[in-house]
């Protein structure tokens, strides 16, 4: 049986190849609903990327649900020096023409999570922790019923790509992410540390292209524009695919390793603001609450990644 997910996202490149790897993989994953929030780049941009990507896809069916336009308590950085003033630079697309819909993406989350059975909604954040932590503020009564949290964020060998402690996502609310972190649902967290070793090299990206579909194409495209950024600033042969590794997860959790670990939010410092504090060798007597990945294969996520396209 499939297993139900709603995508909490601010698309991004990575984000729309982590959208498309859920819609290639219907017999493992049901997606009920894409929520948007605002990230990479503001909300106006996220929800309308969600549904370029659906479309692209041919899965106008997928609702795609705006949320949250700023912060629980600081203004919004977006990360446009990355990927671009639209979120999705690299290739032009047509403007979507499948609706938005009215309700807020907040509320949807809550309803979806008050009208499933309980544990068998699974969370799949790939941005700013914002409308999680808002729909989980509103509505507590739907924090034990969330199956899983499987979200991209953090960092600790890494440390950080937008400050030098902090991770994008966690860095733009951490207030949401501490919230999030100190709610009790289980979390397993894809951090930098996994991230940077899926590396968009040009073996890996032609072997996408030779897909020769339309889908394939975009995501060919999508990382040549983005890697540049990374390429430079890390020295690497290739930029990490970073949201991808959630949907990977959630298809073969074996390609994936790490510990079960305690995680803490910095909300207060101005030189580690965002900083996910990671008891990664178990030196402090704080509950564990997250199931923390250090490692990955990274030739295998991209055999399943390239399957999986082909699949569209």
């Amino acid at each position: 049986m499939a297993r139900k997910i709603i995508i909490d996202t601010d698309p991004g490149q990575d984000d729309a190849v982590a959208i498309l790897l859920a819609l290639a993989s219907p017999e493992a994953l049901e997606v009920l609903g894409i929520t948007a929030v605002a990230g990479n780049v503001p909300l106006s941009l996220t929800q309308r990327n969600a549904r370029i990507v659906c479309e692209l896809a041919g899965r106008r069916d997928i609702r795609v649900f705006a949320g949250c336009e700023k912060p629980l308590a600081h203004a919004l950085v977006t990360a446009e020096h990355v990927h671009g003033k639209t979120g999705l630079d690299g290739i032009d697309l047509p403007e979507p023409t499948m609706p938005l819909q009215e309700m807020h993406g907040v509320d949807f989350i809550i309803e979806t999570l008050r009208t499933e059975p309980a544990d068998t909604v699974t969370l799949c954040p790939l941005g700013p922790l914002t409308n999680i932590a808002t729909a989980f503020r509103t509505a507590p009564d739907i924090i034990p019923k969330v199956q899983e949290i499987v979200l991209m964020g953090g960092a600790y060998f890494e440390v950080g790509n937008i400050t030098p402690a902090a991770e994008f996502n966690i860095y733009v609310d951490p207030e949401a992410a501490e919230i999030v972190f100190k709610s009790g649902v289980p979390l397993t967290v894809m951090p930098l540390d996994v991230t940077h070793k899926v590396l968009t090299t040009r073996p890996r990206i032609e072997a996408i292209r030779a897909i020769g579909s339309s889908v394939a194409h975009a995501v060919a495209q999508w990382t040549d524009f983005f890697e540049r950024f990374d390429m430079e600033k890390y020295g690497h042969d290739g930029a990490p695919l970073h949201d991808p590794c959630v949907i990977a997860h959630l298809i073969n959790p074996g390609l994936f390793s790490g510990r079960h670990i305690n995680v803490e939010i910095e909300t207060m410092s101005e030189l580690t603001r965002g900083m996910t504090v990671a008891d990664w060798w178990g030196v402090t007597k704080r509950p564990k609450n997250a199931h923390f990945m250090g490692d990955v294969d990274a030739d295998g996520f991209y055999d399943l990644l390239t399957e999986r396209l082909a699949r569209l």
